[in-house]
């Protein structure tokens, strides 16, 4: 059988998917089978015999249990399979990688904008304080007259 017919069931693509997140039990996977497609754990079985007879799986005992994982190689070969046709779609696939980086600057742009102006609305806000020159301090033994020159209040003497 040729990879892509085994894939071509839903059952056996979804026992593909939950084994690339890792090793799991018989009994796991048929638990999550029986309730997304309402088959019956003697037809899982026979999705997972499938699945290990054509290479995708494979099984090991520890116990009473069967633990499954998948096995890459025949998913390479039916990536290979794919080699020739990835013309018609990889150009639109990467005109999106384009868009989304496009995307991610223009959004990084404008914070960064937003975060500069956000700065300088803050910094003259300090900066544009007039001085209180009513509490300004003066030296009160001496003022300065018209001409500059420093006169003792009380006497008016220089």
């Amino acid at each position: 059988m040729h990879a892509l017919d085994i894939l071509g069931d839903p059952v056996r693509r979804r026992i593909i998917e939950l084994l690339a997140d890792g090793e799991r039990s018989a009994g796991e996977l048929g638990d999550v089978v029986q309730r997304e497609f309402g088959i019956s754990q003697p037809a899982v079985s026979q999705h997972l015999r499938v699945l290990r007879e054509a290479g995708f799986a494979t099984a090991r005992a520890e116990g009473t249990r069967r633990l499954y994982t998948v096995d890459p190689a025949p998913l390479e070969a039916a990536d290979a399979w794919f080699d020739p046709f990835r013309r018609f779609w990889q150009p639109h696939l990467d005109a999106l990688a384009t868009e989304l980086a496009r995307g991610r600057r223009a959004r990084r742009l404008e914070a960064e904008r937003a975060e500069r102006e956000a700065e300088t609305d803050a910094a003259p806000a300090a900066d544009d304080e007039e001085p209180d020159t009513a509490a300004s301090p003066t030296d009160d033994t001496t003022s300065a007259d018209a001409d500059g020159v420093g006169t003792d209040p009380e006497t008016k003497e220089n």
